[in-house]
């Protein structure tokens, strides 16, 4: 065998011995910008409508990226958005949908007694590039329905984020 042989045969075992692309997973990110324009959507979105809001952005992790308050929102509102935020990240799913279904059905009732979850519409879950990568929470827009309306608003108006689901 040539030399040249040799040291390609040796590089071609070295690259079979490296970890595969695939076994590293690629995630996409939401970033403290994108949660900055997703809360001042959303207040935006309410501010149209006459509604003071609170809303808050959670990461993939559930750690608080962005939070916004208008003026004459009730201080109480802070935390019920950030637990909404919480339960739509946590079970992938709006919390205006999962409040319905725990109301209908009496063995996901036992839902809202799980301390952090908050079965409350206005949490909606964000998603990019088919992954979740976060959460909003939006509370104080006078129900639940006013909510879960002013959080979704919030997302359709960043065409980089995977669309929520039409209600």
């Amino acid at each position: 065998m040539s030399r040249l042989t040799v040291r390609l045969l040796a590089l071609l075992a070295t690259l079979a011995a490296l970890p595969a692309a695939g076994q590293v997973r690629q995630q996409p990110d939401l970033t403290l910008q994108t949660a900055s324009r997703l809360v001042a959507g959303a207040l935006d979105a309410c501010r149209r409508q006459d509604r003071a809001i609170v809303a808050a952005v959670l990461d993939r992790g559930g750690n608080l990226l962005a939070l916004q308050r208008a003026d004459t929102v009730g201080p109480h509102n802070i935390e019920a958005s950030r637990r909404k935020a919480y339960t739509a990240l946590s079970t992938r799913t709006a919390t205006l949908t999962l409040a319905r279904a725990a109301a209908a059905n009496p063995d996901a009732r036992n839902l809202a007694a799980l301390p952090e979850l908050l079965l409350l519409g206005g949490g909606v879950p964000v998603a990019a590039a088919g992954q979740v990568v976060g959460a909003i929470g939006v509370a104080g827009g006078g129900g639940a329905v006013n909510d879960h309306a002013c959080a979704v608003a919030a997302i359709r108006a960043m065409p980089e984020l995977d669309q929520p689901a039409t209600d």
